[in-house]
């Protein structure tokens, strides 16, 4: 029994906290500023992209995704164990603190990252992203401990607009110490940026305290003994029985895979996009990151009211068909102004369709079950494998032809199949609930 009272205003306050801590790691260093520093750094003043690494040479560009990769491919894994461990043990909160606490000390060890310190500065890479992948998957299995599944869309939705407000805070105030570094009495450029990545660690670290003090601990009064890593095991295998004989589930998690390939591939690649095509300078790409980051806020809330009238189903089948056209509309982009177009078009139903898959999912975990964190990890590792085989495809395609258009279009293939198992998803739990 979950002593916690639901829906309590406070406790949904400081759970959506985290996604405002957190997010300012997607924004900052995923999406905005470290990939303009990092290529920066790894550039030598000849214009050559190749550095060494480990004995190595190797594109700069292609390290960097290899390290990213790596990364997933090592909290892939460990998180269907360590949510196991946390289920048996009750709590969820101590595996969410240590992966809180790697990727925001992560973060800040980028300050330490410079022309002479690769190795570090891909440590750090690698670490941050366990860090960020790992804590959400105990965060997000939160969510049917604090909230009725009648308001998961609208919390769900709720905590993505605390990120992406929190998130946009955090890079306007990093981008007035970059552009002008001497008011804060800083040195140049370099060491604004760098000391804007550790505002972005003590950010993460400092706004989590909230929902650390506010998070219920072992709400099921568990009450684990010895071999905690075999029976985390065992709650792994209870999960996964029910996982692979729920067809809604199955299917789900499967049409989660393909659509949301398309969506994070468009959000770690648009920027590039309008770099390498259309030639748009930082300043701009910068802008429009900015754009989308606030209209997803918008987006988010408006399809969880969407859902509220029409369900989960028909709410994300709208989303996934908007991206097609999307991907569709990218691949003509000929102009700067059309591309702020598709930008605030890809805002409005990136946020929408990233709060309500969360949402959704919430939804088809079976109500009687207290495994939260184990259903979850399956849900985050497929986010993350998405992630891989995503860029990969996108880079492969731009590779073998030469051009990012072409790509688009297999971002459009990606979310034709999600949508199509989508459809194959029937379950009484994504209807509107009756109106009280």
């Amino acid at each position: 029994m979950n002593d916690l009272a639901l829906n309590d205003a406070r406790t949904v306050r400081a759970w959506c906290m985290y996604d405002w801590a957190n997010s300012v790691y997607s924004l900052v260093i995923t999406s905005a500023i470290f990939p303009v520093y990092y290529q920066s750094i790894t550039t030598s003043t000849s214009g050559s992209d190749v550095v060494h690494f480990m004995g190595f040479e190797i594109v700069n560009s292609v390290l960097y995704s290899y390290a990213l990769s790596f990364s997933f491919l090592i909290i892939a894994p460990l998180l269907p164990l360590l949510s196991g461990m946390a289920d048996y043990t009750g709590n969820k909160k101590i595996f969410m603190k240590i992966f809180c606490y790697t990727g925001g000390l992560a973060c800040m060890g980028f300050y330490f990252f410079t022309p002479n310190t690769l190795h570090w500065g891909i440590f750090c890479v690698v670490m941050a992203s366990i860090g960020y992948s790992g804590s959400l998957v105990f965060y997000d299995a939160f969510l049917p401990e604090i909230a009725t599944p009648d308001q998961f869309d609208k919390t769900s939705a709720k905590g993505y607009s605390y990120g992406y407000f929190g998130s946009v805070l955090m890079m306007v105030v990093a981008l007035a110490f970059i552009l002008s570094p001497t008011t804060f009495g800083l040195a140049d450029a370099g060491s604004a940026t760098r000391f804007s990545f550790l505002g972005v660690g003590l950010w993460w670290i400092g706004f989590a305290q909230i929902p650390f003090a506010r998070l219920p601990n072992n709400p099921y009064h568990q009450h684990p003994g010895k071999q905690k890593m075999l029976k985390g095991y065992h709650e792994l295998v209870k999960v996964w029985s029910v996982l692979k004989d729920n067809r809604a589930i199955r299917y789900y998690i499967l049409a989660y895979f393909f659509y949301n390939m398309g969506v994070q591939t468009v959000m770690y690649l648009a920027a590039t996009f309008g770099a390498k095509e259309l030639k748009l300078p930082d300043f701009k790409l910068i802008a429009t990151v900015l754009l989308i980051q606030l209209v997803a806020a918008v987006g988010a809330n408006l399809f969880a009211r969407f859902s509220e009238v029409y369900g989960n189903k028909p709410a994300l089948i709208t989303m996934i068909s908007c991206w097609i056209l999307i991907c569709l509309a990218a691949y003509f982009v000929a102009n700067e102004y059309q591309f702020y177009s598709v930008a605030l078009a890809v805002g409005l139903v990136m946020g929408g369709i990233q709060a309500l898959s969360r949402a959704t999912y919430s939804k088809l975990i079976p109500q009687n079950s207290i495994q939260h964190a184990s259903y979850f990890s399956f849900f985050d590792v497929t986010f993350n494998l998405s992630i891989v085989v995503g860029t990969f495809c996108y880079g492969l395609i731009e590779q073998l032809t030469g051009s990012m258009r072409n790509s688009t279009l297999a971002l459009a293939s990606f979310f034709i199949v999600g949508l199509i198992l989508l459809l194959q998803v029937k379950s009484d739990q994504l209807l509107p609930f009756p109106k009280k």
